[in-house]
């Protein structure tokens, strides 16, 4: 898989697209710095995404959260309480920022396609063409039980119905005769222009999912739609990314090989799907940790993991492991002597069991047990990993390395520290991409789509 000729280039004049993520529940985020900021002061999201459009950053995105996550019917503490809707604040950072663009996520299981499209449409006029929309599916059941319909879908009607409900909303959006798209015609925006035969186009539909039946209330953005995202990396997300996606978020970003497998992946699906193979951009989700040599850099990769992973933090990976309440023992000792407990995954908890625990904690075990290592070190060591640690010219080389072989097209960026942790990678890293001519000097467009390099919306392009 891996490529070693030096002349083998692919896309010689690729550049690297960078996005950052504003995480809410998470442990990734360092709460316990005296430089971490408050995660629902308007003010560090305004921080985050000014300096984000001071590096160039094509887009700043925001999750969504429906009600405060749960683990084992507990209110998990490392969620965020008290963060405005994603629409509200990203409408409200279009005001502050001139460029960059504004993501929200927002899921298709307990939204409803009417409102959703309208609420994305506005951002995008707000922004002058800046929005995006991160089409996600929900299965937790605690979120479900707030919504008339409850419960949740099963994984498979999951993504019929977000097909669907992306079927209705570009209905919608584009229900403005081409000609009446800005709201003008030969300088007219009276009412009786507004209101002429054939401006709006009323949207019928009527599907397993849902019945519409209304006329659009507003035109489009200078982009035409909201630009698409979608982060399922199974088959039927690969799928769904495939036909109806702009670009697709991935947890393929830590090694080489990996990521170009996914991305050939992606590639293969997206013409099956009869789109043109570079019709998506492909952004695997990333942390980024800077020092002046490696050295520096690995040092500082430590201090963050121990910062990272707390022994509370620790204890409460290793229980979703073992499915045990861990609460109370002691973090920085041995592994559980218990066998873990499997159980079914039946959409009560606000994070997933693992697949095969009894093999996982065999593993964590046998190399604990050879390495020394307490349950917090073994978490560190062998739980989730992600992202790239280095100098800013040994990270610009890599990168260049992964965009010109066809690897990504970027990366989205979480922070480790809010409001602040943009801020070596825009002073550092993104002047050692440029200085390689992998990164742009300034904005050439003005919406997201012309950030992006993106194609017209699919339902607008000729034929």
């Amino acid at each position: 898989m891996t490529r070693t000729d030096p002349l083998d280039v692919p896309r010689p004049g690729a550049r690297v697209h960078f996005g950052v993520f504003f995480q809410g529940v998470n442990h990734w985020t360092v709460w316990s710095d005296p430089a971490s900021g408050s995660q629902i002061d308007p003010a560090n999201f305004r921080k985050v995404a000014q300096t984000a459009e001071r590096g160039l950053f094509d887009a700043f995105f925001l999750g969504e959260g429906l009600r405060l996550r749960e683990v084992d019917g507990r209110i998990h503490e490392l969620d965020v309480a008290g963060r405005p809707d994603a629409v509200t604040q990203l409408a409200a950072l279009a005001a502050v920022t001139d460029r960059i663009g504004l993501v929200s996520t927002s899921n298709t299981t307990f939204n409803e396609p009417a409102d959703l499209a309208r609420r994305l449409s506005g951002l995008d006029l707000l922004s002058a063409g800046r929005a995006g929309w991160n089409v996600v599916t929900t299965d937790n059941a605690w979120t479900g039980a707030n919504f008339r319909r409850g419960g949740y879908l099963d994984h498979a009607d999951r993504y019929r119905r977000a097909e669907e409900f992306l079927t209705v909303a570009r209905a919608l959006w584009d229900g403005w005769a081409d000609e009446w798209a800005d709201g003008t015609v030969s300088g007219a925006a009276d009412a009786p222009a507004w209101a002429a035969p054939d401006a709006v186009r009323r949207v019928r539909h009527q599907g397993p999912q849902f019945d519409v039946d209304l006329a659009p209330t507003l035109p489009r953005s200078p982009q035409g739609h909201p630009v698409i995202f979608q982060a399922g990396d199974s088959g039927e997300g690969r799928d769904f990314a495939a036909r109806n996606a702009d670009v697709i978020f991935s947890a393929h970003g830590n090694d080489f090989d990996d990521a170009l497998a996914f991305a050939e992946d992606v590639r293969r699906r997206l013409r099956a799907a009869g789109r043109p193979e570079d019709d998506l951009r492909i952004l695997p989700g990333t942390e980024i940790i800077l020092g002046a040599t490696e050295e520096e850099a690995l040092e500082k990769k430590h201090w963050i993991r121990l910062q990272q992973v707390t022994p509370a933090t620790a204890l409460g990976v290793a229980g979703l492991l073992w499915g045990l309440d861990l609460s109370g023992r002691d973090a920085d000792g041995p592994l559980p002597k218990e066998d873990p407990v499997v159980a079914e995954n039946d959409g009560s908890f606000g994070a997933r069991r693992v697949a095969d625990p009894r093999a996982v904690v065999a593993e964590w075990r046998e190399k604990a047990e050879a390495n020394g290592w307490s349950l917090r070190e073994t978490v560190i060591h062998l739980g989730p990993q992600r992202g790239h640690v280095g100098t800013p010219a040994g990270l610009a080389d890599r990168f260049a390395h992964w965009v010109r072989h066809g690897a990504v097209d970027g990366f989205n960026v979480t922070p480790y520290l809010i409001p602040d942790g943009l801020d070596d990678i825009v002073n550092l890293l993104v002047p050692a991409l440029q200085e390689r001519g992998v990164y742009p000097d300034r904005y050439t467009g003005t919406t997201l789509r012309e950030h992006l390099g993106l194609r017209a919306p699919l339902t607008r392009r000729a034929g």
